[in-house]
């Protein structure tokens, strides 16, 4: 509704049908200032009602572009009126003083829909300077994210890397520009390698940090081996690595399976935290599961990592993935994708064989990670 005395602007020539004009627009809640000319009112009027006489054809546009305006006329067929309302002004009425209620129903509507389109014209300015400024806002965290994945590519290890007498191949894809899928593999000594494999819940910034602190862990665990302690080694990273999870607060957890290799005795050292899926050992056609179970690293405190052991023959090829690729599986259920997965990697020999055959989207749902460790004369 228009407010207590809005000030109305009421056009048209000097006279006594003016006069009566005024006074029946005075009736309602409005104040009226008439006058001959536009220049005349001031900036303060809310509305215009304006007699066709008295404006000339070619200002009609001006006029409706500076004010809401309500044309007025005696007959509908005025050819002023038509021109009033071929510039753009839809409220008009004919005969305005045999309709004076009308009228003034008319300029409390008419005020309110311009009230309106002004509020709609400020929120829709509003609106896309927020839009420019989230597309700013946008554009930079993609940089600082993608500057984000050239570092943390830069602590991945080379692909592929031979430690001794085994090599490592690994694709790693993550969902977003951060991934929180990691691994690394490293030499202890001149008989010892160490590797592990991580998957951090999420994906993304948050879990993307928890792989560069991972990788300073890992870089201090080895700096502090001894070979005496290989058997214990994996198990007691991951009690470390758990501990720290904790201590930050952030909420995360992960899955991992880390391992030491014992390249003279050809035997694998590990231990994991809920890993899955579980690594496949593959020998010649033959692919079976490694035994073990774990808790999640960073969801409890107190927990405590079982080590495992197992001879290797002297060609093999060990098979790490993250679960997402589950996701890109054949299956309704998780054992169904876990058989296809084995049925799959029974028929691969390299990393990009298997990545070849799963069913990729043009966005993958999770971070997505293989990691191969084939030896000792690399099968």
């Amino acid at each position: 509704m228009a407010n207590s005395r809005t000030l109305i602007g009421l056009l048209d020539q000097p006279g006594a049908s003016r006069d009566a004009l005024a006074g029946l627009i005075g009736q309602g809640h409005f104040a009226v200032l008439a006058a001959a000319h536009a220049e005349e009112l001031p900036a303060e009027v809310a509305l215009v009602v304006a007699h066709v006489r008295a404006v000339p054809r070619q200002d009609w546009a001006a006029l409706a572009a500076r004010w809401p305006t309500i044309v007025i006329s005696e007959t509908r067929f005025d050819g002023d009126l038509l021109q009033a309302v071929d510039a753009g002004l839809i409220d008009y009425l004919v005969e305005p003083q045999c309709h004076g209620d009308v009228l003034r129903r008319l300029i409390g509507r008419s005020i309110e829909h311009h009230r309106l389109a002004q509020e709609y014209a400020r929120d829709r300015q509003r609106l896309a300077e927020l839009n420019e400024s989230l597309e700013t806002h946008l554009a930079m965290l993609r940089l600082d994210q993608q500057a984000g994945w050239q570092i943390q590519r830069k602590l991945l290890p080379a692909n592929p890397v031979t430690r001794h007498d085994v090599t490592a191949e690994y694709w790693l894809a993550p969902s977003l520009y951060l991934s929180g899928d990691f691994l690394d593999f490293q030499c202890c000594d001149a008989r010892y390698s160490f590797f592990y494999f991580v998957d951090v819940s999420g994906h993304g910034a948050s879990s993307a940090f928890v792989t560069v602190l991972l990788k300073y862990l890992s870089n201090r665990w080895l700096s502090q081996w001894r070979e005496q302690n290989a058997s214990d080694f994996p198990a007691q990273c991951l009690t470390e690595l758990n501990r720290e999870l904790l201590e930050t607060g952030i909420g995360k957890h992960a899955t991992v399976f880390a391992g030491v290799l014992d390249h003279e005795r050809h035997y694998l050292h590990y231990s994991l935290g809920a890993q899955m899926p579980m690594p496949l050992l593959q020998v010649g056609r033959e692919v079976s599961v490694l035994s073990g179970e774990g808790p999640p690293v960073g969801l409890f405190p107190h927990v405590e990592f079982p080590t495992y052991g197992y001879a290797l023959p002297d060609a093999f090829r060990l098979w790490l993935c993250s679960d997402g690729i589950l996701e890109c599986l054949a299956g309704d259920t998780l054992d169904q994708r876990l058989a296809a997965l084995k049925e799959r990697v029974a028929q691969c020999a390299r990393v990009d064989a298997l990545k070849d055959a799963l069913v990729l989207g043009d966005e993958l749902p999770d971070d997505l990670t293989i990691m191969t460790l084939s030896g000792f004369d690399h099968a």
